[in-house]
């Protein structure tokens, strides 16, 4: 800000998962080398605190891969985005997400891209380029971005990263998952293509899934965290974290109960539901769900909608509970991910 200098900042959403990581990081690095005369610098932002970006277990494993340090990266404490947007001195390209959250509502006005995945669910201003594709992963529409670009520009770590990222998201790329389209196995080809030493796609899947499901050491509270998604309502926050272990695990973590009530007071959330994923050896997905609140008008309400949904239909079975203030289920149309039952959970509000 005092030297005045523009900044283009490239972020992913709060949930900072390793598709929104390597999204901004490429696309970063892709406008930096093929801007003309660039008069900003182009600054990859990490959505989180740099304090948690310890959770993100298959993100620091694939950048430490690649020989990339956490200190080399900017987290979203380490920049006044208010302050550069307030000078005037901000742009701001969104991947991986195209609706910021209530307290970035001032930023809205810098937006001047969108590359997401997801429908939109708002209309952009005029001038606002927008690329919104129902493919697997954002890293898929990172991936065909630069390679419409000037040759040459794609080097080796940045094709790992986008590789790997493809092949977590779209789980190996297994039709069994639901989330695979034609554009990601075409990008995954044509990376390896470019460079035929990545490693073998079990190879890389395989780790990457081992860093991702492993909660090993992780407090409740970390595993809360690690893969959380906020919405917010009339008065209230509702939490909606994505919890890698099955059901039957997770409830019988020690002081469960204290510890989900400790997390929605400290943060001010009305409720949590706890969308639970595990995956069998064939990588077929298995999901069950838990609402929490103690207010029992927004626990019925928001299993009322889960219950009731029927775009998508979550099948869901209920399970008994060990606590009343807890409400669980068998979900038996695995394939409606978080991504799908956000705008379920959103309308309930």
């Amino acid at each position: 800000v005092r030297r005045h200098q523009e900044v283009h900042v490239v972020m992913g959403n709060e949930a900072c998962d390793l598709d929104s990581t390597v999204s901004a990081l490429a696309l970063a690095y892709f406008l930096a080398k093929t801007s003309p005369a660039p008069k900003a610098a182009f600054i990859p932002v990490l959505n989180i605190p740099r304090a948690e970006f310890a959770l993100r277990t298959e993100t620091t494993f694939l950048l430490g891969e690649q020989g990339i340090p956490a200190a080399s990266l900017i987290f979203r404490d380490e920049i006044d985005l208010g302050g550069l947007h307030r000078a005037g001195l901000l742009s701001l390209t969104l991947v991986d997400h195209h609706v910021l959250p209530g307290a970035d509502a001032a930023l809205e006005e810098a937006v001047v891209e969108v590359l997401d995945h997801r429908p939109l669910e708002r209309d952009r201003a005029p001038g606002c380029q927008v690329t919104a594709e129902p493919v697997g992963s954002c890293a898929t529409l990172v991936t065909e971005r630069i390679a419409q670009g000037p040759p040459g520009v794609l080097d080796r770590p940045t094709a790992a990263l986008l590789h790997g990222t493809i092949l977590l998201d779209c789980v190996n790329l297994s039709p069994a998952a639901g989330k695979v389209t034609p554009r990601d196995v075409a990008c995954v080809s044509l990376l390896e293509a470019r460079f035929p030493e990545l490693p073998a796609r079990d190879t890389i899947f395989e780790a990457l899934q081992a860093a991702k499901f492993d909660v090993s050491g992780l407090t409740t509270e970390q595993m809360l965290r690690k893969d959380l998604k906020v919405l917010s309502g009339d008065e209230l926050l509702l939490a909606i974290s994505a919890i890698y272990v099955d059901l039957e695990t997770f409830l019988r973590r020690p002081g469960l109960l204290q510890d989900l009530d400790a997390f929605c007071q400290a943060r001010g959330y009305a409720g949590l539901v706890a969308m639970m994923i595990s995956f069998n050896e064939r990588n077929e997905p298995s999901r069950q769900l838990a609402v929490y609140s103690r207010c029992e008008t927004l626990r019925s309400a928001v299993c009322q909608a889960l219950e009731e949904a029927t775009a998508p239909s979550l099948h869901l079975q209920p399970l008994p509970s060990p606590w009343s203030c807890v409400s669980t289920y068998a979900q038996g149309n695995a394939l409606a991910s978080r991504k799908k039952v956000l705008p379920v959970l959103r309308a309930a509000l």
